[in-house]
């Protein structure tokens, strides 16, 4: 198994800076194929580029040699000059020439616009700048994308999902940290009492993803689907929320999302998580992505740092490198620093260019474990 942070300092950042940005038009390419090329001629989405700002904010915040503060910039200024509508609002996908595509937007890709800002802002790119578009941003979705009840509605298919304020708790918290804003605060704490009384099934400690507008469970299949990633990715927020507002029920919902999510969610045959599961969980997907390894690593670390015993923070620690192998599977590939981002029930991976979106997943997982002490 290779050491995934040198992997990811060594090889993926270079990779996608020196191939996976866009020089001429400006921003990242959605994806390089397995020849080494950036595919070129495919729409360009907001979350992408809040999620490429991440990564090389991120990469440079932790002191990483390499130009990773201009990767960064180079994200940011493509945001700000292309995504960025005139009120303040982020347009969801561009054309290839730059183009905004039907006007469509998202609130997924607000989020990743705040996320992005902040984590430019944490190294320096004009601070007061990002904070003033995020609170400008945060100002318009308060007014016009706010649910009947609570939260918020997004503007696709499914209006009411827990995935969307998945990640505006991301950007808050990260907002929060920053800048001790309490609005940031709010807002953060608007979605962790959502997830609690809601997202979470109190029977079962899984959270699921479709909802009506109250808030209840959406009928059908909808109101059935499981993702064993989530359940990681939200295990991680609401143990760094859970710790930030020394609430201990949240500490439990984290451990619980955990639990279920190893226990059910992970083929113990191929070691990796799978891609979805049923309210009786039972796995309806045995595929598996990619991103759903590097969140039961980041979940599995943080349960770590804060465990209650030392026989719990060394299950974790194990949990957490046993992650790390089935991520390590994925990376096997003819690019170095690149990686399949869809593994089969078979164990064979689907031929197709590796997703810029899946470098967010992976480069957060490494340096938060790395900065909580259990490298991988």
């Amino acid at each position: 198994m290779p050491v995934l942070f040198d992997w990811l300092k060594d090889s993926a950042l270079p990779l996608w800076w020196n191939v996976g940005a866009d020089r001429a038009g400006g921003g990242f390419f959605e994806s390089i194929d397995k020849a080494g090329r950036p595919v070129s001629d495919v729409n360009r989405r907001a979350r992408v580029i809040g999620r490429q700002i991440y990564v090389y904010a991120t990469a440079a915040k932790a002191g990483l040699a390499g130009p990773w503060r201009d990767a960064a910039a180079h994200g940011l200024d493509f945001m700000t000059r292309r995504f960025l509508r005139p009120d303040g609002l982020i347009h969801a996908t561009l054309s290839p020439s730059g183009d905004p595509v039907d006007g469509a937007m998202t609130l997924y890709d607000q989020a990743f616009s705040l996320f992005g800002q902040a984590s430019a802002a944490a190294i320096g790119l004009d601070p007061d700048a990002r904070l003033a578009a995020s609170e400008r941003l945060h100002d318009r979705l308060l007014a016009e994308w706010r649910g009947p009840t609570a939260g918020f509605v997004e503007r696709d298919a499914h209006p009411y999902q827990a995935n969307a304020h998945m990640h505006l708790f991301e950007a808050s918290l990260a907002w929060e940290e920053l800048t001790g804003g309490a609005r940031w605060t709010r807002q953060a704490d608007e979605i962790g009492e959502l997830a609690l009384a809601r997202f979470i099934d109190a029977k079962t400690g899984a959270l699921l993803e479709f909802y009506d507008s109250e808030w209840r469970v959406a009928p059908g299949e909808k109101g059935r689907l499981i993702e064993p990633g989530h359940l990681f990715e939200w295990s991680w927020l609401m143990m760094r929320w859970a710790q930030a507002r020394q609430r201990e029920d949240a500490a439990v919902a984290a451990r619980q999302l955990f639990a279920v999510g190893v226990g059910h969610g992970v083929d113990a045959d191929r070691g990796v998580a799978v891609d979805a599961m049923d309210p009786d969980l039972v796995i309806t997907s045995a595929r598996a992505r990619l991103w759903p390894q590097t969140e039961r690593i980041k979940a599995a670390v943080i349960l770590a740092q804060f465990a209650q015993t030392e026989a719990e923070r060394d299950r974790l620690k194990a949990e957490a490198h046993s992650a790390a192998a089935g991520l390590s599977k994925y990376l096997e590939h003819p690019v170095e620093g690149a990686w399949w981002d869809k593994m089969l029930p078979d164990g064979a991976f689907v031929d197709e260019p590796a997703p810029a979106s899946s470098l967010y997943h992976i480069a957060c997982a490494i340096l938060d474990a790395k900065s909580r002490g259990c490298p991988v």
